[in-house]
């Protein structure tokens, strides 16, 4: 038999698996040896106050109450063929974005702190009366395809600006000078990261055939300076680069010793 036919074989009993006991009928060590065998994906978005996905992983007991208090059917929990771990929640915004519900029901309904309301508090302190604050979800980033954006080629379309919630805030239409023609502005669409919740309304509503402008997880769209990098200005890092160079120094060795120890090996 072959790896592929071997796979589908696979696919296809464990697919049965679940049909015949369901995802909560499976007892804990049948569960564990699934889930041990499957690596959450990095593309999947979570529902709105995920914690960050290892943990979400590892907190999510697969209860489905997220998913069945959607009142939009917006999350759905992953199969075998998602390429994620196994009852998890997540959305695909291309087919149902999250609606931004402002008391969002998915939240408080968690038994086990994998969606905390904690990450979810009103930005600003003067909102006593709200506990959580949906404007303040950070379930992904928006990014936008220049290429393939109409926007970006001259042809007036402003359908993702339109549809964010944040309009102004998380999506901003900048004029530009169209030098093509010489006579047309460009209204081109920007995302400001620190106010887009990743909801994916603006790529549910894109209007090209592939979305031009799509969610991916925030530590996917987010860049990373590197630990090699060291910001003078800032202390915490100059103490980082101090105590860089006393590990340097507690592991070289002075040309002397390296001689010393080469001609050790020679005797021996």
């Amino acid at each position: 038999m072959g790896d592929n036919q071997l796979n589908a074989s696979r696919r296809d009993a464990l697919k049965t698996m679940f049909r015949g006991a369901g995802v909560l009928g499976l007892g804990g060590m049948a569960w564990g040896g699934v889930v041990d065998g499957l690596k959450a994906s990095e593309l999947a978005l979570r529902p709105p106050g995920a914690l960050a996905e290892k943990s979400f992983i590892k907190a999510c007991v697969r209860c489905g109450s997220c998913v069945e208090a959607c009142p939009y059917d917006a999350l759905i929990l992953a199969t075998v063929d998602d390429h994620t771990a196994i009852g998890t929640p997540f959305f695909v915004p291309r087919e149902t974005p999250c609606y931004m519900c402002t008391d969002v029901p998915c939240v408080p309904i968690c038994p086990s702190g994998a969606l905390d309301s904690e990450l979810l508090k009103p930005s600003d302190p003067t909102e006593v009366s709200k506990e959580m604050d949906i404007n303040t979800a950070r379930m992904g980033v928006a990014v936008i395809d220049e290429e393939a954006c109409l926007a970006f080629w001259g042809i007036q379309c402003d359908a993702c600006y339109r549809a964010c919630p944040l309009m102004g805030k998380a999506i901003t239409l900048d004029f530009r000078r169209n030098d093509r023609t010489g006579k047309h502005a460009l209204l081109e669409p920007h995302i400001n990261r620190t106010a887009c919740t990743g909801c994916g309304l603006c790529e549910h509503a894109c209007v090209t055939e592939k979305p031009a402008v799509f969610v991916l997880p925030k530590e996917l769209a987010s860049g990373k300076v590197g630990n090699h990098y060291i910001k003078g200005w800032d202390k915490r890092d100059e103490k980082r680069l101090h105590e860089l160079k006393e590990e340097q120094k507690k592991g070289s060795q002075s040309a002397e010793d390296y001689l010393n120890d080469l001609e050790d090996l020679i005797d021996e």
